[in-house]
């Protein structure tokens, strides 16, 4: 039986909890592996490693950070049959839907290619009389999303 574990630190690892789910092929009715259940350890296992890793990220200059959502995007882009095959197996989604969820996906992700145009901050003078405003775009830290069922793909994305 396949196992589904948690991606932490580029390598798969399996949950603490002792709980899983059943992964159920929608076209079949028939059980096609199990997922772990994540435990509040391993929440904050991932969290861990995100703080971690955000200093190196927050000092990464902008340019770089495009270049890695440049290949995220190529990736995702070569690899969309088989992602879009997964979505069709684990999801239930036809085909057809499944690779146009990918397609608004990668969507997503050329947008956040543009990184270093939406990270300028702003400067309005004299916005109100002696009163100059600016912005400043600064990463925040560790953030979670908590994505809808039926865009299993293109939200996370």
């Amino acid at each position: 039986m396949n196992r589904i574990s948690h991606w932490v630190n580029n390598k798969v690892v399996a949950g603490t909890s002792g709980k899983s789910g059943k992964v159920f092929n929608p076209a079949t009715g028939k059980q096609q592996a199990e997922v772990d259940f994540a435990s509040a350890a391993d929440a904050d296992l991932v969290i861990a490693s995100a703080k971690t890793a955000f200093p190196a990220w927050r000092a990464t200059n902008l340019s770089r950070r495009a270049e890695i959502m440049f290949r995220m995007r190529e990736l995702v882009d070569a690899n969309r049959k088989e992602i879009a095959s997964l979505l069709t197996l684990e999801h239930g989604k036809v085909p057809s839907d499944a690779l146009g969820e990918v397609a608004r996906g990668l969507e997503n992700i050329e947008f956040a290619c543009g990184v270093p145009a939406m990270l300028k901050g702003g400067y309005s003078e004299q916005a109100s009389t002696g009163v100059d405003v600016y912005s400043i775009r600064q990463p925040l830290g560790v953030v979670v999303g908590i994505t809808p069922f039926n865009f299993p793909a293109m939200v996370p994305m």
